[in-house]
């Protein structure tokens, strides 16, 4: 089959219009609790969402710490990271280990035998335990965070959590498909049927890069039902014991990362699952993906955290013992920029994490947003500290451990941990996806308010009430995008206490771009209309400019914080305040490529390369890039495979 070979027949063509209204029909269309990103990207500074910093109840606090401690001791004793990665599998005998210490649990009721901690406990465990390997904290995240025990306690039936959570929080490993080999965050194209059969389910079709599928117990499946007489049909969510008939793992896939991540292919073919392990109602499964992934996304920047603390740890030890010219290479400009940066982002991460996970513990806010903004900030900058971790280590960095160890130095993983987050930036919605989405939340109020003025099928009568709605909306809110307290000299006074940096004049810069941020969006609507939302590039500049905005809040909140609490309140402040000012310069860089860029330039190079305009360029190499198909074919039916699923006992 070659590249330019017709989509299979059992696809579906879905138009461009079709897949925004099923993506948009997931959704959660209200928003019943204030949101601190949400005002912020609206221009509203609302610093009293987020501060005085929410803390865990003391009750939580301690359990939370009681298990680190256990979870610590395991990491050091029982996980040989480096054999991980030799065997590009994790032993056993260490996630027997896991289970037996509850680390399955670690987010379940204790009254279905799980461990009961907050999230803000769940990521500090996750970034403990991702240090040690992140193979183990995929295999815990994909488990917890996206697995059945998530969208079960969410939106399963009491009979649901019963029979399923026991099992979760102690003896079964879980896993979440969704991806399909041509289907990726295009849900409408989804192939994967259900087929409704009495008091049955019949499932036919193909799941690609199922994270845990090869060892998982239990799936959380995502299925399209046809619409029938009493079947309202759509995306629906099942659960599914992975060793039921017609389930096949037909490969564990292997990466250039994560090498004892348990990832394959799964295919159903007639595959007969209860109605009573459906989650939620027909139709809902997309909602009920949208909904786990708010708080479920936050668990990648947790392990992001920890691979920042562990780049910070090996800079420092190493920046400090290498000299170059008659000095440690530290304290050349160069590579103090690096460490400088690492530092800041470091805490600014943490900061970023804790505070969008004691949100979700509150349930005070609504922090779709947050997580989603944690996510995009704590993949990018994770793998930018891993390379400058690298570049700090020079050749050493770009050798392996294992190399290193039988040369007789010490066995740093640099270039695994670069290799091991790149992946960061792809998982659970890649940075791409994720700047779309968040854009789409971000003129939420717009499009409710003047969505009708710029939607093509709207009749005139609809586009009238509409600009009548838009003229009042923005009559009260543009007049408040002039002024505000940024521009005041001694607005929040208190984050100058005397003896420490000056965090005051970061946050009257974040207020004062929040304004900006929501004029220029404001702008950009009223020039592009309906185009708006093809304009990727300026979007996805709107929202890295909202994320540093975001950082630089949680940076300073978290610093007051533990200025009041730790004896290290002083050194908070100045990596605040060091991390704001690296900030402030991406921000004003950001806000000049809203304006100034090479977009419509790319767009015609684009098309292009896409007609063969640029052929000549490739000239002079040859491709060593094997036979076969782009998109292998994943036509439902019987499986020609071995079985390669292989449940941990």
């Amino acid at each position: 089959m070659s590249a330019t070979s017709p989509v299979p027949e059992h696809r579906a063509k879905v138009s461009e219009r079709e897949a925004r209204q099923v993506a948009e029909a997931a959704r959660e269309q209200d928003w019943r609790k204030p949101s601190f990103a949400k005002e912020l990207f609206l221009g509203r500074f609302r610093l009293d969402l987020i501060h005085p910093h929410p803390m865990p109840p003391d009750q939580d606090a301690q359990r939370g710490e009681e298990f680190l401690a256990k979870l610590r001791d395991f990491c050091e004793t029982k996980i040989d990271s480096a054999r991980i990665e030799r065997e590009a599998q994790i032993p056993d005998e260490v996630i027997n280990g896991l289970k037996e210490l509850g680390a399955l649990g670690m987010k379940i009721d204790t009254k279905y035998g799980g461990l009961g901690l907050t999230q803000v406990y769940y990521n500090k465990a996750l970034a403990l335990v991702g240090s040690a390997s992140p193979a183990i904290g995929a295999l815990l995240s994909a488990h917890q965070s996206i697995g059945v025990p998530q969208p079960l306690k969410i939106f399963g039936t009491q009979e649901q959590k019963d029979a399923f959570l026991p099992r979760c929080a102690r003896t079964d490993i879980t896993a979440f498909l969704l991806t399909e080999p041509d289907v990726g965050s295009d849900p409408a194209r989804m192939a994967m049927a259900a087929v409704p059969d009495g008091d049955e389910y019949v499932l036919d079709g193909v799941k690609l890069w199922t994270t845990n599928g090869v060892v998982a117990d239990l799936l959380v499946v995502m299925a399209r039902v046809p619409k029938s007489e009493g079947h309202k049909g759509g995306i629906t969510a099942f659960v599914v014991e992975a060793a039921s008939e017609g389930v096949t793992v037909e490969n564990r896939n292997a990466f250039m990362g994560l090498r004892g991540l348990e990832n394959g292919v799964t295919r159903f073919h007639q595959v007969r699952v209860p109605a009573a392990n459906r989650i939620g109602p027909e139709g809902a499964g997309l909602k009920i993906a949208l909904t786990t992934l708010n708080t479920g996304r936050l668990s990648l920047p947790a392990m992001c955290v920890g691979a920042g603390k562990w780049c910070l740890k090996i800079a420092r030890e190493w920046s400090g013992a290498r000299e170059q010219w008659g000095r440690p290479v530290a304290y050349h400009e160069a590579v103090g920029a690096k460490i400088s940066f690492i530092a800041a982002t470091t805490f600014a991460l943490e900061a970023v994490v804790d505070l969008s996970s004691q949100m979700a513990d509150e349930d005070r806010n609504d922090i779709r947003i947050e997580a989603a903004l944690a996510k995009l900030y704590g993949s990018e900058m994770g793998c930018l500290m891993a390379d400058e971790l690298v570049q700090i280590r020079g050749g050493r960095g770009f050798e392996t451990a294992a190399s290193l160890k039988a040369r007789g130095e010490r066995a740093v993983p640099a270039e695994q941990v670069l290799r091991d987050l790149r992946i960061n930036r792809i998982f659970e919605g890649s940075t791409e996806i994720m700047h779309l989405l968040i854009a789409r939340e971000a003129v939420d109020a717009h499009l409710k308010v003047a969505g009708d003025l710029i939607d093509p099928d709207k009749s005139l009568s609809d586009k009238a009430k509409a600009g009548a709605r838009a003229g009042g909306f923005y009559a009260r809110w543009l007049p408040k995008l002039v002024a505000g307290p940024g521009q005041l000299p001694r607005s929040y006074a208190e984050f100058h206490p005397a003896g420490h940096a000056d965090l005051s004049g970061h946050l009257r810069y974040v207020e004062r771009n929040a304004r900006k941020l929501a004029r220029s969006t404001f702008y950009a609507m009223s020039r592009w209309q309906g185009k708006m939302e093809t304009k990727q590039g300026f979007l996805g500049r709107v929202v890295d400019i909202g994320a540093e905005l975001f950082a630089m809040s949680a940076a300073c909140v978290r610093a007051e914080l533990l200025r009041t609490t730790e004896e290290y309140g002083r050194e908070a402040y100045q990596l605040a305040d060091v991390f704001c000012r690296q900030s402030r310069i991406r921000v004003e860089e950001l806000f000049g490529r809203l304006w100034t860029n090479t977009d419509e330039l790319d767009r015609k190079v684009v098309k292009g390369v896409l007609s063969g305009t640029y052929t000549w360029l490739e000239s002079g190499i040859v491709d060593p890039s094997g036979e076969g198909p782009w998109i292998a074919d994943a036509t439902p039916g019987p499986t020609t495979h071995e079985n390669v699923h292989r449940p941990i006992r």
